[in-house]
């Protein structure tokens, strides 16, 4: 039995998506500045952050790196999730005042920690609240805000004290999926190809 290219293509897609929702470790990465602010703050500040959820395990690995800032680290955090992807704001999602051990009273530096989601410290109480009154929903909660661009990564410093920089995460594809992806188009080729020939 012959199925129509159309059908083909559509079943592709579904083996892509079947291999992205199904993995156990979802990669984010966002670009700080100052710019994407809201309202936007004139700094040099740049910083880039990548952030790994493992929702098997229930752990989220935060690692950034941060230069020029104009004022002294104070506190930084997740925020989510805004109404709109990638823009407006929103409460702090993760541990206040700050991620334990982030770097402060420094215009510049480095952080990479793993926190267990299951922890009531890892968040803002009002986030748990919120959420069911749950860690389970609150993890929940904070991984839909990531996968639909609605969490941002806050840095706040004694120049900028509402944020000085600051990014939206966004969702890393799996190399899985870009394996589907480049079969589905190499199949998709050949099935033209030979169409064309016939």
């Amino acid at each position: 039995m012959k199925l129509p290219l159309k059908n083909l293509f559509v079943l592709g897609l579904v083996a892509v998506s079947v291999s992205t929702t199904s993995a156990a470790t979802k990669v984010y990465t966002t670009s700080l500045s100052g710019a994407a602010e809201s309202p936007p703050v004139v700094s040099d500040g740049t910083g880039f952050a990548t952030l790994t959820i493992d929702d098997s395990a229930f752990t989220m690995r935060l690692d950034v790196d941060f230069s020029g800032l104009s004022g002294n680290v104070t506190v930084a955090h997740i925020h989510g999730p805004t109404t709109v992807a990638g823009t407006g704001t929103a409460g702090v999602a993760t541990t206040t005042p700050t991620f334990a051990g982030f770097p402060a009273g420094v215009t510049s530096g480095s952080y990479d920690q793993t926190f267990d989601m299951t922890s009531a410290a890892s968040y803002r109480s009002g986030f748990i609240t919120a959420n069911g009154n749950t860690t389970a929903g609150a993890f929940n909660a904070l991984v839909l805000a990531l996968d639909e661009g609605k969490a941002y990564l806050n840095i706040h410093s004694s120049f900028a004290t509402g944020g000085e920089i600051r990014g939206f995460f966004t969702a890393i594809p799996e190399p899985s999926s870009f394996a589907a992806l480049a079969g589905l188009v190499g199949l998709g080729g050949a099935l033209v190809t030979r169409r064309r020939r016939a």
